[in-house]
């Protein structure tokens, strides 16, 4: 995956069926990508590096692309993928996953069973028990990594904006936000454009 010489919208949606993995000290984690939001820096009123704001909380998302950036929101751990070269606070959040391997200790770690254990950023990092330091670290340099090569590829990909983004102008209807068409464990789909998993892939 080249996170430093394609723009980051491009990343967001070529995101979509990577698989993604995690090992903590016992378990190894698995599940694939559905769905991502593109966060783009200095000009994106929603995006933390918004007109080239910085901050110890955010120094992570000026460091190249590949870097992990990860925040904690309403006591949720959010994992972001930087995207652009050093010093441009573009990014992707990873907001849901379609488990794969280790699903009954994901369901240990969540208290949650069937679409709802990993509909959503932050409970797909609750379901792979990724911890907070990993803040800064370097993807596929450590525990966590993606497998672009045995990854899947969706059927169709939708374009929505992004969630929870009130009072951004333009930047809270702007389409940055990317999905596995009728995948169940995108976040906030309605049981009435759910298909089943293996439906929404190629």
């Amino acid at each position: 995956m080249d996170f430093l010489t394609r723009d980051t919208c491009s990343i967001a949606k070529d995101l979509l069926g990577v698989r993604v993995i995690f090992q903590d000290d016992i378990h190894t984690y698995t599940g694939y990508i559905v769905e991502t939001e593109a966060y783009l820096g200095f000009k994106d009123r929603a995006a933390h590096g918004y007109n080239g704001k910085q901050t110890p909380k955010v120094r992570s998302l000026y460091k190249s692309g590949g870097t992990i950036y990860g925040h904690v929101m309403h006591t949720h751990l959010l994992i972001n993928f930087v995207t652009q070269a050093e010093g441009v606070p573009e990014g992707v959040l990873i907001r849901a996953v379609e488990p794969e391997d280790n699903i009954e200790t994901m369901q240990l770690n969540r208290g949650k069973r069937g679409y709802e254990l990993t509909n959503g950023p932050g409970k797909w990092t609750k379901a792979f028990n990724i911890p907070r330091h990993l803040d800064g670290s370097r993807l596929n340099e450590g525990r966590l990594k993606i497998d672009t090569k045995r990854r899947k590829f969706p059927r169709h990909i939708d374009e929505s904006a992004r969630v929870g983004i009130p009072n951004k102008g333009e930047w809270t209807h702007t389409p940055l936000r990317y999905t596995v068409h009728g995948n169940p464990y995108v976040s906030k789909m309605r049981k009435s454009d759910m298909q089943l998993p293996e439906e929404t892939w190629r």
